[in-house]
């Protein structure tokens, strides 16, 4: 067995508390100019004892094959370890190690079964610890037709305290723009996979920006300098690295750092399959491994070599001398170094000072403000894709085209007629659905990622996301039922073209909440399109077009169906109940006695009650929406 020493140093390194003053603040400047001004009675110690993290794993099933036993694997074997202000730690480990659930677990946001302790300043995590948490996720979760101004503007408006006004929260996210270096791409759109924007780089930067506005004391990243090169990489770390010595906390899980990098670290815990191999200072880590036999024979990175280790990669090739290695590692924590971290955990050192008054709220803004913030967000993010060039010219050619096969048509040609509004009732049903069945799937990620920070209420989201999209689901239909009305020579009264807009647009939202509660639910875009299909396809058969005589057992799906009312109250807008037309030569019928007018009625208490169905279904639709979004995020509130 290898030989390790007794102990390693894990004393926190010196902030200066001497240096602090009466006024007990720092000033941190960048790029000679000061930006943002840290107050430590916010600044939290972070201590967690033997987490562990366990989830089940359920076996492969069928239809002709019997379903085995669940089976149960831990994920992280008992960390532990601590962290002060004006320290930087990083997780290092290879793919599978348990780096981003402890991540995800130490920054508040990690459910299942989790067990151990841990706290902030000797505290659990709660609702105002979250408001003073910065979190980085590895992938950039970002509005891809926002620009870099006001993707951190909005950011600001959002995140940052009522008390402040909106040019103060407005010059801090300029602040932070100047601070990160992004003042050269401040005005470029962010961009995403088929949209040309800033750099990997400035859109981590735009990132890690959106949790500096709220001068977090605590700033968790997940893999920030994945996918850069080795200059930006060294921006980002650097930046971090002025950060922690400002007096926050960072917490980073990081892949295969570069030596400069790594030489940056304050404190470094490594991990291997979920067992800790090392936590203490970033400086003594090889005087560890090398005091028990395990030292580089080349020089080397320092961080590859630790990925060795923890790959059991050391003397030997062979899967069994692998296993040996990292055991001995693990054991030889367990007896050297486990008791060290355990009595600077039992240490009191915490910091037990309270909060800012305004993180100790449920929310930095109001619910009018979250929701005003988030209309304009949104229709500024969504106009992009609503107004998009593809999607005009698909509803203006199939508009031109529809009028051109109606040209002209009459009442004579009733068939002709009451086969343009149906028409209308079937694409303005499938239009709106599908436009509103990517919304959510779309947006879980901003969704998730935003609620878990505590930036708005679910609410405040969600009614800016109904209402913001009014303006923009309506312009389409409008602009189509006004070119396929007059070239179609219907009805030439003011009374009836606006009554059949009403309905169009009408329907069209009844149709958008369906997709918005279909893709809530179903929150996955390829099964939710063909669960919509279905739906929709069933409502339009039995909407009495297709088939007058349809059997009892199933009649009843008409009185759920979108396309059935709207069909229905089309009718009744162009045509009145004594109206006659010319059925033969030298005779005329009543239209209402017409067989796909007389399946579905027209005039009468059955437009009313047609108009009162289509409320419930649109108010129905939009509340199984919000229902089923409430298990999105971390917060339900």
């Amino acid at each position: 067995m290898h030989a390790f020493p007794r102990s390693i140093s894990l004393l926190p390194i010196d902030l200066g508390f001497s240096d602090l003053g009466e006024s007990n603040r720092i000033a941190i400047e960048f790029n000679s100019r000061l930006i943002l001004f840290r107050d430590f009675t916010d600044s939290i110690q972070m201590q967690f004892d033997e987490v562990v993290y366990r989830i089940k794993i359920e076996a492969a099933g069928g239809l002709l094959k019997k379903k085995a036993k669940s089976e149960e694997r831990l994920i992280l074997k008992g960390v532990s370890g601590s962290l002060f202000p004006g320290e930087m730690l990083a997780m290092l480990g290879p793919s599978g190690s348990g780096k981003t659930t402890l991540l995800t677990a130490l920054g508040g946001r990690l459910g299942g079964d989790l067990a151990g302790s841990i706290t902030y300043n000797g505290k659990p995590f709660s609702n105002a610890m979250k408001r003073n948490t910065g979190f980085v996720t590895q992938d950039d979760v970002l509005y891809p037709h926002l620009t870099v101004t006001e993707t951190l503007v909005y950011t600001a408006l959002l995140r940052l305290p009522g008390t402040l006004t909106k040019a103060d929260k407005v010059q801090h996210a300029e602040g932070v723009i100047s601070q990160l270096g992004l003042s050269r791409c401040r005005d470029s759109i962010i961009g995403g996979p088929f949209l040309r924007g800033v750099s990997g780089g400035e859109r981590k930067r735009v990132s890690i920006g959106q949790e500096m506005l709220i001068n977090p004391s605590l700033l968790f990243l997940d893999e920030p300098t994945s996918g850069l090169d080795s200059t930006t990489a060294q921006k980002i770390v650097s930046t971090l690295w002025e950060l922690a010595n400002g007096g926050r906390t960072v917490v980073m899980t990081i892949h295969q750092p570069s030596s400069r990098l790594f030489y940056m670290f304050h404190k470094v815990l490594l991990l291997s399959e979920g067992n800790p191999l090392y936590f203490g200072r970033g400086d003594s880590v090889l005087d560890y491994f090398s005091s028990g036999g395990f030292a580089p024979s080349v020089a080397m990175n320092p961080a590859d070599f630790l990925l060795d280790l923890a790959n059991g990669v050391a003397t030997a090739d062979t899967n069994e001398d692998q296993a040996m290695i990292k055991q001995s590692l693990v054991n030889a924590y367990q007896s050297q170094l486990s008791a060290a971290v355990k009595s600077e955990l039992a240490s009191d050192g915490s910091l037990q000072i309270p909060t800012s008054d305004w993180k100790l709220r449920r929310w930095s803004n109001t619910w009018l403000d979250q929701f005003s913030v988030l209309f304009r967000r949104g229709i500024k993010e969504r106009k992009h894709e609503s107004f998009s060039t593809i999607k005009i010219m698909q509803v203006l050619v199939v508009a031109i085209l529809a009028g051109l096969l109606w040209w002209q048509s009459d009442i004579d040609h009733l068939q002709d007629q009451v086969g343009l509004f149906f028409f209308y009732s079937g694409f303005w049903g499938f239009y709106p659905l599908f436009q509103a069945i990517f919304t959510f799937p779309q947006e879980r990620m901003m969704l998730t990622k935003e609620r878990a920070s505590g930036m708005y209420h679910l609410s405040s989201y969600f009614m800016a996301l109904t209402l913001g999209d009014l303006p923009m689901e309506l312009v389409l239909p409008t602009v189509f039922y006004a070119i396929t009305y007059w070239m179609a020579g219907l009805k030439h009264t003011a009374g009836a073209f606006f009554s059949g807009l009403f309905v169009l647009l009408y329907s069209v939202l009844c149709s958008q909440g369906l997709g918005l509660a279909i893709g809530a639910a179903v929150m996955d875009q390829k099964s939710a399109t063909i669960l919509g299909s279905v739906i929709m396809l069933t409502f339009l058969l039995a909407s009495g077009y297709y088939v007058q005589h349809v059997p009892v057992f199933i009649s009843w799906i008409k009185y759920i169906s979108i396309s059935q009312y709207t069909f229905k109250l089309l009718l009744g807008s162009q045509y009145e109940d004594d109206q006659t037309y010319r059925c033969g030569p030298n005779q005329a019928c009543l239209v209402r006695d017409f067989p796909a007018i007389k399946a579905v009625g027209i005039g009468g208490t059955g437009n009313v009650a047609s108009v009162v169905a289509m409320a419930v279904m649109l108010l129905l639709y939009r509340i199984i929406a919000y229902v089923a979004l409430m298990r999105v995020g971390v917060t339900r509130n």
